[in-house]
């Protein structure tokens, strides 16, 4: 009785034996070379003394499954469950947090105001659009696609940056979602160029004004970002042999190989200098013309050159902090060979111009102005005869009551 384990075997003994056998076929193992391994830490007996210091992932891998959860090495792999995160967890749980608030914030606010903008702009093509109103039609158009697929990315931050739906939804929420931000450079950009020619040469434009010119300009625009972003669906095909199955089937976009990354980087700056500096430069250089030539009108009213101002100053405000530090991480990545860690965090900031545009709508077309002003009159109008139907309603159902009670008493009286 004073042995428990006497005419038994013993469970603990049994793992390390076998543990130590493991050990040695591994360390007996030809390297490369056709040498035996020079790691001969585990000697060639069978001590406990030696099995008492071998690695805990080796405990938690040899026979885990057959042991009690009582015995030692359930213990510590039970132990190793309740472990608190470490910081890469918690950056990485916070990361996802913190986009699925912004996709969500983005969705919920852009949504109804480029829908009610659109509505505002076929409005005016049913009656005499001008370019502006084409390019500005376009950008919410770009805008509205870009909230139609987001919901795509809201799936896949919620899952902890997980792609659990269908493969091919993949690259086309990605091809989609990138075309769309840089279709709005360009649009900007389109209505700078075409606020600075009506500000600068006010007859000339007019007399060659043309709706054309604009439509024109904007199959350019879409043709020209569709044709760059493409590269998403290149990468997600090219050399996907070399990515394991796991990481094809649970990652979009991301995790790329070398050989990726050699044609992928290249691209990618690419688009910083294409399109996004040379709309840069050009709508910089407009608008600053367009506030020079403003502020020397004489016959020009206060307010509308506060107005013009506040547009211009805006419109590049947003094309800073919208789309800058995105494409500066095209740069970093071009520099360091592999992609910064902070792109996610900066693509946030592109996110959030499909919010923004709404408002460059409203200072640059008065149509939309127009628009906003009468729905808001029909609503203050529903809301004061509801109101007053309410006020009646129940005036005269009071009055009723009271005299319902006034004749009920002469009854009994």
């Amino acid at each position: 009785m004073g042995n428990a384990w006497y005419g038994q075997t013993n469970p603990d003994a049994e793992l390390r034996s076998d543990s130590i056998t493991s050990l040695k076929q591994l360390e007996t193992r030809p390297t490369p070379h056709g040498q035996p391994s020079p790691n001969r830490r585990w000697g060639s007996s069978a001590s406990s003394a030696q099995s008492d210091v071998f690695p805990l992932h080796v405990c938690l891998t040899i026979k885990s499954k057959t042991l009690p959860r009582h015995h030692t090495v359930g213990t510590i792999k039970a132990e190793g469950r309740r472990r608190a995160p470490s910081d890469y967890e918690m950056e990485k749980n916070l990361d996802h947090r913190l986009m699925l608030a912004v996709y969500f914030i983005t969705f919920i606010t852009g949504l109804p105001a480029n829908i009610l903008a659109c509505y505002a702009f076929i409005q005016k093509f049913r009656q005499k659009p001008t370019p502006i109103d084409i390019l500005l039609l376009n950008l919410t158009i770009s805008d509205l696609i870009f909230l139609i697929f987001l919901p795509f990315k809201i799936k896949e931050a919620a899952d902890g940056m997980e792609w659990n739906l269908a493969k091919f939804l993949c690259p086309l929420s990605g091809f989609i979602f990138y075309a769309t931000i840089y279709n709005s450079t360009f649009f900007l950009m389109g209505i700078s160029v075409e606020r600075f020619l009506g500000v600068a040469y006010p007859i000339k434009y007019k007399l060659h004004r043309r709706p054309l010119y604009a439509v024109i300009a904007s199959v350019i625009f879409w043709v020209f970002s569709l044709s760059h972003c493409s590269i998403v669906y290149i990468m997600e095909y090219y050399n996907s042999t070399n990515v394991s199955e796991q990481q094809r089937v649970n990652s979009c976009y991301k995790d790329f190989t070398q050989e990726q990354l050699k044609i992928l980087l290249p691209v990618r700056l690419e688009l910083f200098l294409v399109l996004f500096c040379i709309p840069f430069l050009i709508c910089t250089f407009c608008y600053i013309n367009f506030i020079r030539i403003l502020c020397k009108l004489p016959h020009f009213s206060q307010q509308k050159r506060k107005q013009a101002v506040g547009l211009s100053v805006g419109t590049l405000l947003v094309y800073i902090l919208c789309f800058g530090p995105y494409n500066v991480s095209h740069v970093v990545g071009f520099v360091t060979g592999a992609s910064p860690t902070w792109r996610n965090y900066a693509l946030l900031f592109s996110t959030f111009n499909a919010c923004l545009d709404p408002i460059v709508f409203y200072f640059s077309s008065s149509t939309l102005r127009k628009l906003l002003k009468n729905i808001f009159k029909r609503l203050l109008v529903r809301l004061q005869m509801t109101c007053c139907y309410k006020y009646l309603y129940c005036l005269h159902w009071s009055c009723g009551g009271t005299e319902e009670v006034t004749q009920s008493s002469n009854e009994t009286s």
